[in-house]
């Protein structure tokens, strides 16, 4: 195969090609299709000890089980579908058109109005063409749209395992509704917050999903508000050294910074414990903020004090700026509002958060390695 430099004639040929290419694979899907609906007709996937043949052409022709669906479902249809058959032939649309016309004949019988479908496929792309057969399925059996709708919310499913490290892998299906809602909840909290904010998309989700999780610990109803516990030792909460981890109910142990953050805003429980570990004092819950100052705290900062941050302040907690346990007041001209985020930035983030003289905020970031590094003396 030859490289040519000129450009414009070779950029043209290569464009050519690419339909050419495009128009062939679309033929050989068809032809494959008709060769595995045939195929799921009969036992011979049990031969090589495989449960369905949609299973054997997924392993043995390196397809995914959508795409091999796809393809014994666009076999079968074959026969009702002889107009739109010939316009993936004559290169008018696309196979991944005819697969999303298959289903919905499938789907529909001789229900399905196939010219319509048929012009619209002309002149939409596979996205939206999908889009247009959900309409189509829908005019012709809106109850068979239900009850698909219906098997997707019985498929939901979430599973949270602990990974070795500490991690927490979350993984899961969610049915287009159940989907739609949570991308909804989450990609406006997964915006950026400000220039400097690096963070890529899927850390900023996960973000969002760990924000939304607080807000609705810290907002539930009084009477029904589920509570993070978590036991730590007075060295732990003073990050004292040798001290040990804290303990919180499903997690692995976690460290003294996370506490501090914690700590800043939530009800304490002292309890005194004898050399032999058993309980010998439990003092009451105290609210380290307040009700009254919570409200006040909330009127005055309307929400996130970083600049730049536009969190509303049912979205933050309250921050100590010289903490508790180190001596701060608990009193407003100690405390403001952070999000969730920003909390976290200046406890175990390493970030600084000050109060100018004349009121403003201002943020610290963490000194790097390069930073400690001794300079070397100037030659001048």
């Amino acid at each position: 195969m030859s490289v040519g430099c000129g450009g414009g004639v070779v950029g043209a040929q290569r464009r050519e090609r690419l339909l050419t290419l495009a128009r062939e694979s679309d033929r050989i899907a068809l032809e494959f299709s008709l060769v595995a609906a045939g195929f799921a007709e009969t036992d011979e996937c049990e031969d090589d000890g495989f449960e369905s043949p949609i299973a054997w052409i997924k392993a043995n022709c390196h397809m995914s089980g959508g795409a091999a669906a796809d393809r014994v479902c666009a076999g079968e249809q074959l026969d009702r579908l002889d107009r739109s058959e010939a316009a993936v032939l004559a290169g008018e649309i696309g196979f991944a058109h005819f697969a999303h016309i298959a289903r919905a004949s499938a789907a529909v019988g001789e229900r399905l109005d196939e010219t319509t479908l048929l012009r619209h496929a002309g002149k939409e792309s596979v996205a939206k063409f999908r889009e247009t057969c959900i309409h189509a399925r829908h005019a012709a059996d809106p109850q068979g749209v239900v009850d698909e709708e219906v098997q997707g919310v019985e498929a939901r499913e979430l599973t949270i395992t602990d990974t070795d490290d500490g991690m927490v892998s979350v993984s899961g299906t969610l049915d287009k509704v159940g989907g739609a809602a949570l991308r909804t909840a989450l990609e406006p909290l997964a915006r950026r917050m400000g220039k400097d904010d690096h963070r890529l998309f899927p850390r900023r989700l996960a973000d969002a999903l760990v924000d939304l999780s607080m807000h609705s610990l810290d907002n539930g109803k009084p009477s029904s508000r589920p509570n993070l516990q978590i036991t730590a030792s007075l060295e732990t909460l003073l990050g004292l050294a040798g001290a040990p981890a804290a303990e919180m109910e499903f997690s692995l142990p976690i460290s003294a910074k996370a506490v501090e953050r914690f700590a800043c805003d939530c009800s304490v429980t002292r309890i005194l414990l004898g050399s032999d570990s058993a309980v010998i004092d439990v003092g009451r819950a105290r609210r380290v903020v307040s009700g009254p100052q919570s409200k006040a705290l909330k009127a005055r900062d309307c929400g996130c004090v970083w600049p730049g941050c536009d969190r509303p302040a049912s979205w933050t907690s309250a921050h100590h700026l010289t903490h508790w346990i180190h001596g701060g007041s608990t009193d407003l001209n100690n405390l403001v509002l952070l999000c969730y985020r920003h909390h976290w930035m200046v406890h175990e983030g390493g970030w600084q958060l000050v109060r100018s003289d004349d009121g403003r905020m201002l943020t610290i970031p963490p000194v790097t390695e390069f930073q400690r590094l001794p300079r070397a003396p100037s030659e001048n």
